[in-house]
């Protein structure tokens, strides 16, 4: 793919998160489309992000557990920037109107705020656990801008990863303290628990994941910084949202996260 081609296509994703609106998968407007071309597809989209007035405050990692997997029929994972418009602070009531959100869903996940810099190839858990200032509960709220969420492994990459909004719990944990695998998350929904899941559905250890992520972005030349949040994939299935949901959830040993959604 060319580089005019992948600018043209980042500028559409991009037209499409500030209106709301969806898009042809690129899969099938380009069926040859590479995991490359699509990263540098989402490059493009953040450029833009950055230059009207955003910033990058971590990275995350996506589609990581089987039921995730299965879900979206995508089987393997995705990785994606976090901006700080996406971060909304623990309890908040987030507007979908107002922060153009299409087709949300919701999922359980535990975040890792960085003290050190990591730079992959090369590394490993203990140097992720090394890193790593604290651990915080979190809900990622995915969204796509890919029309009915048909897509494969270059439509997510393209689409920053399916990116929507993210809210931290308060709680922040030193990992050290705590049996990562074994962590067990309950999640809520208007009052209802829908599902559960264990640290381990995250490549069998979060850390894993972190590790798995910063050496595939080291593969391209973006390390991980100091003082960035890394989202580590989601312990649950994807659970849609509309306005008037609220939901919480739980980590045995790490604490809670809560968020409400309104039109």
């Amino acid at each position: 793919m060319s580089e005019d081609l992948r600018r043209q296509y980042g500028a559409e994703l991009y037209q499409a998160l500030s209106s709301g609106t969806t898009l042809q998968p690129l899969t099938t407007c380009w069926p040859q489309i590479s995991i490359e071309d699509a990263y540098h597809i989402s490059l493009h989209v953040v450029e833009q992000r950055v230059a009207a007035g955003d910033a990058i405050v971590g990275k995350k990692i996506g589609v990581t557990s089987k039921a995730v997997q299965q879900m979206l029929d995508v089987h393997q994972p995705d990785f994606g920037f976090l901006t700080r418009q996406m971060w909304f602070a623990e309890g908040a009531a987030i507007s979908l109107s107002t922060n153009k959100l299409i087709q949300p869903r919701a999922e359980g996940e535990i975040a890792f705020l960085l003290k050190h810099d990591l730079v992959g190839p090369g590394i490993t858990e203990q140097d992720v656990l090394d890193a790593t200032e604290c651990v915080m509960p979190c809900f990622e709220i995915v969204d796509s801008r890919i029309q009915d969420w048909r897509i494969r492994i270059q439509d997510t990459v393209a689409d920053n990863a399916s990116c929507g909004v993210f809210v931290l719990g308060e709680q922040r944990l030193d990992p050290r303290q705590l049996d990562l695998p074994n962590l067990r998350m309950q999640v809520f929904k208007n009052g209802s628990q829908i599902s559960e899941g264990l640290g381990s559905a995250v490549q069998g250890n979060p850390l894993t994941a972190v590790a798995w992520l910063a050496n595939t972005l080291g593969q391209f030349g973006i390390p991980f910084k100091a003082g960035e949040i890394i989202l580590s994939g989601s312990l649950v299935p994807l659970e849609p949202v509309t306005a008037g949901d609220c939901f919480e959830l739980t980590i045995d040993g790490l604490g809670n996260a809560r968020v409400s959604f309104e039109e």
